[in-house]
């Protein structure tokens, strides 16, 4: 009976784990350094277009309350106008190198503003109002010169705003109040059509 040929082929051993070469700790650390790099400018881009900013006030109330986290759109005017109804950031005039402030914008460049019995009128027309506390208890009239805005708080009553110290320049507005994200009760869109968000 014939041998069978039986062929066998060595396997090469596995070679021994070696220490770290130097040439993986850099590649590491190149990796570990793009990835810093890649979030620092994410970040910067992030906080380039938009703030996140803390209510912290019952001027706007019933809409916004003390303690309420928004996030601002600070390209909103760089690449578009301010509209009337909109929520906006700003640096009020009787402190401008202070805290920001946060109010509605209710009249635009040009426009006439009158406060009696408790309404308001922007150009001679009553201004439907959803989202205010309650009626203003001040009047006067209000011219709003070019370049600027005429800005409200919604809880007339208890607001340092336009009507107490004058227009806010469009150059101090840091940008437009677009939602309320914490506490998550108080979620919201803002805009002219906001009534209020949920009272605690």
């Amino acid at each position: 009976m014939p041998m069978e040929n039986f062929h066998s082929e060595a396997l090469p051993e596995p070679p021994e784990s070696d220490p770290e070469e130097p040439g993986d700790l850099r590649h590491f650390l190149l990796e570990l350094l793009e990835t810093i790099l890649l979030a620092a400018v994410l970040f910067l881009g992030i906080n380039a277009i938009s703030a996140r900013i803390r209510v912290e006030s019952i001027s706007m109330q019933p809409t916004l309350y003390d303690g309420d986290f928004i996030i601002v759109n600070k390209l909103a005017y760089k690449l578009g106008t301010p509209s009337r109804g909109d929520v906006i950031i700003f640096h009020a005039p009787p402190d401008p190198t202070g805290e920001p402030y946060i109010k509605r914008v209710i009249g635009l460049p040009g426009d006439t503003i009158e406060v009696h019995a408790g309404e308001v009128y922007v150009n001679g027309e009553p201004l439907r109002e959803p989202y205010i506390k309650a009626a203003p208890s001040y009047q006067d009239t209000y011219h709003v010169p070019a370049g600027s805005l005429f800005v409200l708080g919604d809880n007339r009553n208890n607001s340092s705003d336009s009507h107490s110290w004058g227009p806010v320049p469009i150059k101090d507005v840091i940008g437009k109040a677009e939602l309320v994200y914490l506490p998550i009760s108080h979620w919201q869109v803002l805009n002219e059509h906001t009534a209020a968000a949920a009272g605690p």
